[in-house]
């Protein structure tokens, strides 16, 4: 007699939700000594379709394309190249969100956060506790 074993994560009938339309963009992390420095790349995103938030230690840039309707639109895979972009990253309390600078140009976005004067002071003039 056959085993029928049912997986809950799984299901036999394909979702009816439509997927997310967001990938996680390719960056880089630069850790120069008065500031921490983001170059996010995002190809196809000009400065109005970035928005850059942040919440506790963490930073969260979206990145939106502009979508064109084409008049003759057919299907042809398109979609998975026009996705948009997030990226969530956990940057701590050593850096000064009120002063954040970004700039975007042909598809690279920088980020500029400068470090907090207790995060870039030397290890001996930081406040220690002894006892």
């Amino acid at each position: 007699m056959p085993t029928i074993i049912h997986r809950p994560n799984q299901s036999r009938f394909p979702s009816t939700e439509p997927k997310q339309a967001i990938r996680a963009p390719h960056y880089d992390c630069l850790d120069l000594p008065s500031a921490l420095k983001l170059v996010v790349y995002v190809p196809g995103v000009d400065a109005s379709g970035v928005e850059i938030t942040t919440q506790g230690p963490d930073i969260f840039v979206t990145a939106r394309k502009t979508h064109h309707v084409r008049v003759n639109w057919q299907a042809l895979h398109l979609e998975s190249a026009q996705r948009d972009y997030q990226l969530k990253l956990r940057l701590g309390s050593g850096v000064d969100f009120e002063a954040l600078q970004a700039s975007v140009a042909r598809g690279v976005l920088t980020i500029v956060l400068p470090k907090s004067r207790l995060a870039s002071a030397s290890p001996a003039e930081r406040p220690r506790q002894v006892a």
